[in-house]
């Protein structure tokens, strides 16, 4: 049996991609072509007041050391290290959250932010983004809300059908709009929805799409959450804590239920006296908090936001966990605007 080599189009051996053949006859096949990633992220070392609770790797150099190992085999990722931070391309929300997954059940802490699209120009200079082939499987009464949430998203419909009582939509959507999606039409339809999507090509930038329409509520105090300070707030929005669980300044902890981010203080404790009162508290049941995983984290956060990843726990946060300087940041890029 003849003796085989691996051989490249570039001539390089031991590579993705590469051609098993005859050393006496090495002649190559074409290389497949891998799609260009078309979403990213910023990677961040875990910088927060909890540290080290939970993760066995919490340092930038393991950091860097972990994502260059997945470079060796995942080859559609991108890695652009900037120092103490690195910027993740992939090809999707889907793609970049196993990634995260799986580093935090390795035991690494890290933070990641806001999704991002990888933008390309044309020859003219005009900005391209990449368009999804969207394809949902819903049920016929349901197909106007449906329509609704991606007809914000810049979509444009393709084809329509409908088979018994489930109607099939396909769309061309912007990969921006694919994020935070899921979620809403599963909502939308109770979760009786069948939704995939693929990359289909870049086109021209297609307009704004409108951001998350409430705001949050972000801790400013340091310890663990009281019942007393959730059932003040209790009429302010959706709390993503619970009584006893510790959060730090400038954590995120629940939605407002209006657009603007406001400060609260959910470890405040009621003050005690020795005065008695004839009418007894009234027994007050607080709503059970909102359970945020990863991928719904990834989704939620808007821009100057990072989803804080441990092995045992997903938190939302500022970047900037002082009010302070949350502030002053936001002077310095209206100023620069």
């Amino acid at each position: 049996m003849p003796s085989a080599a691996a051989v490249g189009s570039a001539g390089a051996a031991d590579e993705i991609g590469d051609t098993l053949a005859d050393t006496e006859n090495p002649v190559a096949l074409p290389t497949l072509p891998i799609d260009e990633p078309t979403l990213q992220m910023t990677f961040r070392f875990n910088n927060s007041p909890f540290v080290g609770r939970e993760g066995k790797y919490v340092t930038s150099r393991q950091l860097r050391e972990r994502l260059e190992k997945e470079l060796q085999s995942n080859v559609a990722l991108h890695v652009e290290d900037r120092g103490e931070e690195f910027i993740v391309s992939g090809r999707g929300l889907l793609h970049l959250g196993i990634l995260v997954e799986n580093m935090r059940r390795e035991g690494y802490e890290l933070s990641v932010g806001k999704p991002e699209v990888v933008y390309h120009k044309d020859a003219q200079g005009n900005r391209l983004e990449p368009i999804e082939h969207l394809v949902i499987d819903v049920p016929t009464e349901v197909v106007g809300p449906v329509m609704q949430l991606v007809g914000e998203r810049r979509a444009e419909m393709t084809h329509m059908s409908t088979a018994g009582k489930r109607t099939q939509l396909e769309f061309t959507i912007p990969a921006r709009g694919l994020i935070g999606l899921r979620s809403r039409v599963l909502t939308a339809t109770a979760g009786e929805v069948v939704m995939n999507h693929r990359f289909a090509k870049y086109g021209p930038y297609r307009g704004e799409i409108g951001k998350r329409g409430n705001g949050v509520m972000v801790a400013t105090e340091t310890g663990a959450v009281t019942g007393y300070a959730l059932m003040q707030l209790a009429e302010r929005g959706v709390m993503f804590v619970e009584p006893g669980q510790a959060v730090y300044e400038g954590q995120i902890v629940g939605e407002h239920c209006k657009e603007n981010d406001i400060p609260v203080n959910v470890v405040r404790k009621k003050n005690l006296n020795n005065i008695r009162t004839s009418v007894k508290e009234a027994t007050v049941t607080l709503k059970a908090p909102r359970r945020i995983s990863l991928e719904a984290a990834m989704e939620y956060i808007e821009q100057g936001e990072m989803v804080e990843v441990t092995p045992q726990s997903v938190r939302l946060r500022k970047i900037h966990l002082n009010e302070n300087d949350r502030k002053r940041a936001l002077r310095a890029a209206a100023a620069g605007s």
